[in-house]
């Protein structure tokens, strides 16, 4: 490849880390986003060019952002140091949104569940079951992941999920679990949890508000959710 492709070849202005400043974040492609994280490129590969070979590997930032630093500096052009920096920056951005998560919202409508609950549930490859503590104003006190199951099984005991709220001297929680298909569409076992929760917390004075399943919007499916109180599960 000529040498035409090195970055600092290239005009002022579309260069990543320049555009970057001049323009914002938002203005660069997912790779120059990544480009800049890397720093350097290959010969004959520009930094861009490795980065966009890196999103063709992993399909997508989701899971990019699933990799292990072994995974990642398995790829050519990106050793030890470049994995440790890529896992460093998607370790942020998991940490920044569990800042997000100690904001204390009102949580009283399925879509702002979702808004709210969405980043912390995109990167999960086996099904992750939480619980939102409110207090009476459906203001949230903090949120607990309870279980972690298998890829497509869900693992959850009421007295874990009522512990939690009893802890937190709670009025009311939330359910939230992800389904990594992508598909938010409730199953039979997912009814029978909701029902059995339903139920636990009439007993303990502990009202559960709703029980939301996050999937992935996709060109047939516009909603990337699943609100059980919605579809009415909560009235049967």
């Amino acid at each position: 490849m000529s040498e035409s492709l090195r970055l600092k070849d290239q005009p002022l202005g579309e260069r990543p880390r320049e555009r970057l400043v001049a323009r914002g974040p938002d203005a660069l492609t997912h790779a120059e986003l990544i480009a800049i994280l890397l720093r350097t490129g290959l010969p004959g590969a520009n930094v861009v060019q490795v980065a966009q070979n890196i999103l063709r590997k992993f399909g997508s930032l989701h899971a990019l952002a699933l990799a292990t630093v072994d995974e990642l500096k398995q790829i050519s052009g990106v050793g030890p140091d470049k994995a440790a920096t890529l896992a460093a920056a998607f370790a942020l951005a998991r940490r920044l949104e569990q800042e997000r998560l100690a904001e204390s919202p009102v949580l009283d409508n399925p879509p702002t569940v979702v808004s709210f609950m969405r980043e912390t549930n995109r990167l999960k490859n086996v099904e992750s079951f939480q619980v939102l503590l409110l207090n009476v104003r459906k203001k949230l006190i903090r949120a607990e992941e309870i279980s972690s199951g298998l890829l497509d099984t869900l693992l959850v005991h009421p007295r874990e999920v009522f512990r939690a709220a009893i802890v937190a001297n709670a009025a009311g929680i939330i359910l939230v679990h992800n389904h990594p298909s992508g598909d938010p569409t409730p199953s039979e076992a997912d009814i029978k949890v909701t029902r059995d929760l339903i139920r636990a917390g009439q007993l303990l004075k502990i009202e559960v508000v709703d029980h939301v399943i996050i999937g992935r919007a996709t060109a047939a499916r516009a909603k990337d959710y699943a609100s059980l109180q919605e579809l009415g599960y909560f009235y049967a």
